[in-house]
């Protein structure tokens, strides 16, 4: 039996039993389901939130500052413009811009060719409007300019947007209006000041979270990499040169070294991914170092310089691949360091900008809301950044135990 089990360990190699050993951990296995749910619902982005207008920001003073479950009726009106037709893939990515208006409602009737409705509305101290419409001004395959209503027979003459004339009863109208135009909408998490779905400004909020740890993971990478391969396999003066640019920018702190970079390249959304990526290379740069200078005299290397091999190839194709486990294990810490960084220069309105929604963003719109009764509005997404980072750092607390070959040598 022993015999058997030195034969399968030995004949696998270490990054299955890596892997393997991954997948027994529960809180790691935990951890990835919650970041590719997250990573799911940012990719579909526009085509599952409720509010699939361009960064979901809809807006309805009317319903601002719902409680989460709210439902309300909508009158939905078409506007006065072309209907565009946007891919699945566009829409997806960019969103899309709204065909109708959507007016609630807190009661309709119908009376001759129109509709009445009595405006929803928040205050309770002025009366509600009511305001009327013609039904052919509500459906949106017809067109209102050519309508002729006959109020002895109860019929109407409308020209249909493909340039057909058509007849219709007022039954057929009213019958039209209520299954197409007269909707009921929910929040479930209510809705923000603004009247904007908060569900779906959280759910696009994910994409600039999402998007700001990858792309700052990825610059980091590149620079640290480079840069540490270079100082470790080189030494000499180039080691001295390297090594004294990563004390300076490591003696500067994170955060204002951030801050100067995006007032040097200006506020927006890609100025935030360059400012958190080139202020993220230094610890992986270290640590590229440090790796290469054990292992730069091993026999491979020498062997590698034997059959004359030139020194990038050595680098890149032969001695980084041995040093990837500790610089997985960081990156999965520089993904969790970048969300908050994110949030925080957004939270100081110095990172995203308005309309595009962030969680950091959206909690200093709400903040102000803590002391008051919808505090939700501002806990929302600060536990979403909470759990966000969470899964992160336990995924690279997962990835070192997995990833240490000495433990799983004690382990067996």
């Amino acid at each position: 039996m022993f015999f058997k089990k030195r034969e399968y360990t030995t004949g696998t190699s270490l990054s299955k039993l890596a892997w393997k050993k991954l997948l027994m951990n529960k809180i790691a296995i935990a951890s990835i389901c919650f970041i590719f749910l997250i990573s799911f619902i940012a990719t579909l982005g526009y085509l599952i939130t409720p509010d699939s207008s361009p960064y979901a920001n809809s807006q309805s003073l009317e319903l601002a500052s719902l409680k989460p479950g709210s439902r309300i009726n909508v009158l939905r009106i078409k506007k006065n413009r072309i209907i565009e037709k946007s891919s699945l893939l566009r829409k997806m990515l960019f969103g899309k811009s709204n065909d109708y208006e959507s007016i609630p409602y807190v009661a309709y009737y119908f009376h001759s060719d129109k509709i009445g409705i009595t405006e929803y509305s928040t205050d309770s101290i002025e009366d509600p409007r009511i305001f009327d419409f013609v039904l052919a001004e509500v459906c949106d395959h017809l067109i209102s300019e050519s309508y002729r209503y006959d109020s002895l027979t109860q019929t109407a003459n409308y020209l249909t947007s493909d340039s057909l004339k058509k007849s219709y009863h007022l039954a057929e109208l009213q019958d039209l209006v209520i299954r197409n135009h007269l909707k009921t909408k929910r929040f479930i998490l209510g809705t923000d000041r603004y009247g904007r779905d908060y569900l779906s400004r959280l759910m696009i909020g994910a994409r600039v979270s999402l998007s700001v740890g990858f792309i700052a993971v990825s610059i980091s990478l590149l620079i640290g990499i480079f840069l540490g391969s270079l100082a470790g396999f080189f030494r000499s003066w180039i080691d001295q040169l390297i090594v004294w640019f990563i004390n300076v920018v490591w003696s500067i702190p994170t955060l204002l070294l951030v801050i100067a970079i995006t007032f040097a390249l200006g506020r927006g959304f890609w100025q935030v991914f360059i400012a958190v990526g080139l202020t993220m290379w230094v610890e992986i740069a270290r640590i590229v170092r440090g790796q290469i200078l054990a292992i730069r005299e091993k026999e491979f290397v020498e062997a590698g310089r034997a059959l004359g091999f030139n020194n990038f190839r050595i680098i890149f194709y032969h001695i980084l691949p041995n040093i990837m486990s500790p610089i997985i294990v960081i990156s999965a810490a520089n993904f969790a360091s970048a969300i908050l960084i994110e949030a925080g220069l957004s939270f100081l309105g110095i990172g995203v900008q308005p309309p595009m929604p962030s969680w950091g963003s959206m909690i200093k719109e709400n903040y102000a809301y803590i002391i008051l009764d919808s505090a939700y509005l501002a806990i929302i997404p600060g536990i979403a950044i909470m759990l966000m980072v969470l899964a992160f750092m336990l995924l690279g607390n997962s990835l070192r135990e997995a990833l240490d070959v000495r433990i799983q040598n004690r382990n067996e």
